[in-house]
């Protein structure tokens, strides 16, 4: 028969709970309830105003999203975490100002990180489940990042690992906003995270000004379908002509919301070697990396967030970039041979690119030095 925990075994736990994540390399770890209603109405405002694009999944699960004990039954506490993962040595600015090379959202870099994050949750929930087991306790726990109807930014929130911001992201005072979130569903009723932290983003709206394509329809409310991340992984047909210029060279996602907010001056490399740069993408050149074949493609983004958007969107988002870099006679020749092969999605941005390029027309570049 299972034991009912006492107060005092609750909070043992936590307070292992804390210790195990730390030892496991999570940066912080916040413990919350369940109550997400308020979010939920925003998720709905959000779906209501079509800002999800194609992205119908956002509403295919219902109230699952912001009820976690309908995803997993039995549900009472949420475990959230927080893993830091900019690399050290990362030049972010200077890469969007050089024309020729190409820009991939810093938490692609380096090797995907759903494996390395579940994979420690896992670890988490097995040591919770030992300590239980050894007290008679009963217990269940469901490891999650980024990979089922979750709400991370939001339980994160509650869980005392920042607040979201004016750009959406999870910020922290101590370390700014350049991490993963991950979350374990537990039947425990341990006690939650005393010490949230409050809205810091005060009077400051520099995020929402330096979007290069001006996504966001107002403070925490951001229209995907005219942020360049969806653009260029979500969105699987044809960039829309009118925001194909202000992508600028940033082929797959963007962080110019994040790098130009103030607190991300506090921001800590990660220690994480899996996170750091693998075969030059922090500093590629467009020409380099378009003229890859799919061959080399799928060897060189094995094990990368990269690899899920497919070849062809690959190419697609490259051949937007060097129509907007200076009419190289290189950047000319690269795109003009890779024509013929290519298909109809991606000759069609390869036509709008060598159309600009021959016109002699050079890209506006809206960028940013960082805050601070």
């Amino acid at each position: 028969m299972s034991a009912t925990p006492d107060l005092q075994t609750l909070q043992d736990l936590a307070a292992q709970i804390q210790r195990w994540g730390r030892e496991l390399g999570f940066q912080q770890v916040g413990i919350t309830d369940c109550h997400l209603e308020q979010h939920g109405e925003r998720l709905q405002q959000w779906l209501q105003a079509g800002y999800n694009g194609d992205m119908q999944w956002m509403g295919a699960h219902g109230e699952k999203r912001w009820r976690p004990e309908l995803l997993e039954e039995g549900t009472l506490r949420v475990i959230s975490v927080r893993l830091d993962y900019l690399p050290p040595d990362t030049q972010p600015v200077k890469i969007l100002k050089s024309p020729d090379k190409a820009y991939v959202s810093r938490y692609a870099n380096g090797r995907d990180y759903h494996k390395l994050i579940r994979k420690r949750l896992a670890q988490l929930a097995q040591q919770i489940e030992r300590y239980c087991d050894a007290q008679g306790i009963q217990s269940r726990g469901r490891a999650f990042t980024d990979s089922a109807p979750v709400m991370e930014r939001a339980l994160a929130e509650k869980a005392g690992l920042g607040w979201i911001g004016k750009n959406c992201m999870v910020i922290n005072s101590q370390a700014g906003s350049w991490f993963f979130l991950g979350e374990i569903y537990t039947n425990l009723p341990l006690p939650v995270t005393s010490s949230a932290e409050p809205n810091q983003c005060g009077t400051c709206t520099a995020c929402l000004k330096v979007c290069p394509t001006d996504a966001f329809a107002g403070p925490y409310m951001l229209d995907a379908r005219r942020c360049i991340s969806y653009l260029t992984i979500e969105n699987q047909g044809p960039i829309p002509e009118e925001l194909r210029e202000p992508m600028g060279n940033r082929v797959f996602g963007c962080d110019d919301c994040q790098i130009i907010c103030p607190w991300n001056k506090f921001a800590k490399p990660t220690a994480e070697a899996d996170f750091h740069p693998r075969h030059g993408l922090d500093n590629g050149e467009l020409v380099t990396l378009f003229q890859w074949t799919e061959d080399e493609f799928l060897k060189k983004t094995e094990g990368s967030a990269i690899r899920r958007i497919g070849f062809e969107r690959w190419q697609r988002n490259l051949a937007v970039a060097l129509g907007n870099a200076d009419p190289a006679p290189e950047i000319i020749a690269a795109l003009e041979q890779a024509r013929d092969a290519a298909t109809p999605l991606v000759q069609e941005h390869i036509d709008w690119a060598l159309a600009r390029l021959h016109s002699g027309r050079r890209r506006k570049r809206k960028v940013r030095k960082p805050a601070g």
